[in-house]
């Protein structure tokens, strides 16, 4: 994780409060400016991989709630000389700040132009990839992957109990699967001599491997997210990929294939049961929660439901897959 720069701007009164944090949760500097003729201050720490979750916690019990004070978190390419790293950063990753995370994970949880378009755009590549039986483009529209993002910001707001976040994932998961499922119901409609294509018919089943994967693949994007590790990311979206079923789905209803369109359906579930509940299991082992007490008992709640509702879900597809084979 790299080094962080945060800045706040204080009265006179609270420098010193916020240069003891600083000291307290070992940051590499701490420096104190004035803005202005009013007397503000700007104190700017440098914060290194270590602690800086700890240490910008105890910068915002600091703030004053009467005042409009805000701490702007820069991003720093490097630094001349380099700490030298502590023993605890060379065993483990430092994962993000949260709040860093939750303004990235807000963005891609919002039902905007962009997001209904790439939605679009994904269900036409991936109905083309289907139709024509083509591996390769039907990969191009997992990668796209508009609906994996509503999906981590689901688990990520349960894991905070934070409702708006919540609703506005949710939302978005059912505009986007909604408008992919009734895009591929028109084609359905207008193309219903596609159904044979091999591609199409392995969206319409579901087994034990596709469910070991999805929950795999969930697990890594929510690691990949939390640590930066970007690269990892057009794995899990090909691993955990939504597009694909859900316009199988819509295909099959347009077509009347009901037998077909239940497989797909299921398949189309346990992808966002599996991402959804594996994610859950990432964030609460990698210690992600809110601020203070009252907001953690909410999460608590929070996480209790959204654990127990994605673990019910995959326990009945679990279910249907051993009755069908015996």
């Amino acid at each position: 994780m790299p080094i962080r720069l945060f800045e706040i701007v204080a009265q006179e009164g609270e420098v010193d409060t916020y240069i003891a944090v600083a000291a307290q949760h070992k940051a590499l500097d701490c420096r104190v400016g004035m803005i202005g003729q009013g007397g503000d201050r700007l104190v700017r720490i440098l914060a290194g991989e270590e602690r800086q979750q700890q240490l910008l916690d105890a910068l915002q019990t600091g703030l004053d709630p009467t005042k409009p004070a805000r701490i702007a978190i820069l991003p720093v390419e490097a630094v001349v000389p380099p700490p030298e790293p502590s023993e605890e950063e060379r065993r483990s990753s430092q994962d993000a700040p949260r709040e860093e995370l939750y303004a990235e994970i807000a963005r891609g949880a919002a039902a905007d132009r962009t997001f209904l378009l790439m939605v679009i755009l994904s269900t036409v590549v991936a109905a083309i990839g289907l139709f024509e039986d083509n591996v390769a483009v039907v990969i191009a529209a997992m990668v796209i992957a508009p609906l994996l993002g509503p999906n981590i910001a689901l688990a990520f707001g349960s894991a905070l109990g934070d409702r708006e976040l919540i609703g506005c994932a949710a939302l978005s998961n059912l505009k986007g699967i909604g408008l992919s499922v009734a895009g591929a119901a028109i084609a359905g409609l207008l193309l219903n001599d596609r159904f044979a294509s091999a591609e199409l018919l392995a969206r319409t089943r579901i087994d034990y491997v596709s469910i070991a994967l999805a929950l795999a693949s969930g697990a890594a994007g929510a690691l990949s997210l939390m640590t930066r590790i970007s690269s990892a990311l057009v794995g899990v979206m090909v691993g955990v990929a939504l597009l694909p079923p859900a316009a199988t789905l819509g295909y099959m209803i347009g077509t009347g294939q009901w037998p077909l369109a239940i497989g797909a359906g299921e398949l189309l579930v346990a992808n966002i049961a599996c991402v959804n509940l594996s994610a859950q299991f990432v964030f609460l082992a990698r210690g992600v929660k809110p601020r203070t007490w009252l907001q953690r008992r909410a999460a608590q709640e929070s996480t209790l439901f959204s654990i127990s509702l994605w673990t019910a879900l995959l326990l009945l597809l679990l279910a249907a897959i051993y009755f069908r084979r015996s």
